[in-house]
């Protein structure tokens, strides 16, 4: 489907309701879902006095919302002329701390020259091709700035998102009398975060928001990320550095037969338990307390043995994983965060992880034979 086309979608469905004045509730809170619950304002930080972008604001009622409640001033931006007019129908042009503008969103980001603070979008930055909308968003965020989007990850037909950075055509309803069809990027949490990373981002959460009733299928992802600041020489001082290196453990969990157990997390990806290290932690004891916060297994922390520790580096910042095995615990592994993980299991993939572990540890062993140390 041509831009046009796409542009022609969102026209129609603003006239659709403008004949027949139909307005969604004022909102009590920020919805990054289709349903309510979940999580709320509180993701986009303090607002009070910031500078903030709405991108594909429609009616505005969020971006009132947030002006009234916190103070914020907002650019509310829409490229389609019935949305605006719904804005406009329904707010006083003169609302205090919201601008309601009409324009495509990349032609408003390359003629604006302050820098936002702050920027979202609830369910509208997968109809724009991010290989245009990021770039031209992150020089008109601040360094240091925060983003903030919600896009939708599995659909109503229970089709996941895609593995390639390509549109697809996706649904948009006109209330109980049909469909009108738009392109739309559904992508990989792993895709986001590479697109914002290059782009220029540092990711602080992906979150899978999953639909509360078992009979609808719909999951959505909300994403958080912050402008990458510009690194100056530190000045000289007697005060110690900064820490730059985030540090976390990887917990292997073995059976008797070196089987590997493994979670089904919410992107696809079978994954191993773990997390950072908080402070005052050793090593052995954040495997403990992950292991029992994500799978309801217990350990001893003498039962913990790191064996690896991997090095990466992830939008600027450096991470240290200490990978640690447990061999000995006690209880019957539970997916204590559903909705997260799915299930938990060893199937072909925890077989082929525990042969790599093999692997890893008769590696480790030559190594320690061969060191002079």
């Amino acid at each position: 489907m041509s831009d046009t086309a796409d542009r022609q979608v969102w026209t129609d469905f603003g006239r659709y309701h403008l004949d027949r004045g139909t307005n969604p509730p004022e909102p009590q809170r920020a919805n990054w879902t289709f349903w309510d619950g979940g999580p709320g304002d509180e993701v986009l930080g303090d607002l009070a006095g910031r500078r903030v972008l709405d991108i594909g604001s429609g009616t505005g009622r969020y971006a009132v919302h947030l002006a009234r409640a916190y103070g914020a001033v907002i650019d509310a931006v829409d490229g389609s002329p019935t949305q605006h007019q719904r804005a406009l129908d329904r707010y006083s042009k003169d609302e205090p701390g919201v601008r309601f503008i009409l324009a495509d969103i990349l032609e408003h980001l390359r003629l604006e020259t302050e820098p936002y603070d702050v920027a979202y979008a609830m369910h509208s930055f997968g109809f724009v091709d991010p290989h245009q909308l990021l770039p031209a968003l992150a020089p008109r965020i601040r360094p240091g700035g925060r983003l903030v989007f919600s896009v939708l990850h599995t659909n109503r037909d229970g089709l996941g998102p895609s593995s390639t950075v390509h549109p697809r055509p996706e649904g948009v309803r006109l209330g109980d009398d049909g469909m009108l069809t738009t392109s739309m990027w559904v992508l990989t949490p792993a895709l986001w975060e590479d697109l914002l990373v290059e782009a220029g981002f540092l990711i602080k959460d992906v979150t899978v928001l999953p639909s509360p009733t078992d009979d609808d299928p719909v999951t959505c992802q909300l994403i958080t990320a912050r402008r990458c600041a510009r690194v100056t020489s530190r000045p000289r001082t007697t005060a110690p550095p900064v820490a730059q290196t985030a540090l976390g453990v990887c917990v292997i969990v073995t059976d008797a037969e070196e089987r590997v157990l493994l979670g089904l997390h919410r992107s696809g990806v079978w994954e191993c338990p773990g997390g950072k290290v908080e402070p005052g932690e050793s090593l052995e004891e954040t495997a403990v307390r992950e292991l029992r916060e994500e799978t309801s297994l217990s350990a001893q922390t003498d039962n913990v043995e790191v064996i690896a520790l991997l090095l990466d580096e992830v939008g600027g910042t450096n991470r240290a994983t200490a990978v640690a095995v447990v061999a000995v615990h006690a209880g019957s592994p539970t997916a204590v965060e559903p909705e997260l993980v799915s299930r938990l299991g060893v199937g072909e993939d925890g077989r082929a992880a525990g042969s790599a572990l093999r692997a890893v540890r008769a590696g480790a062993a030559r190594m320690a034979v061969r060191s002079p140390h």
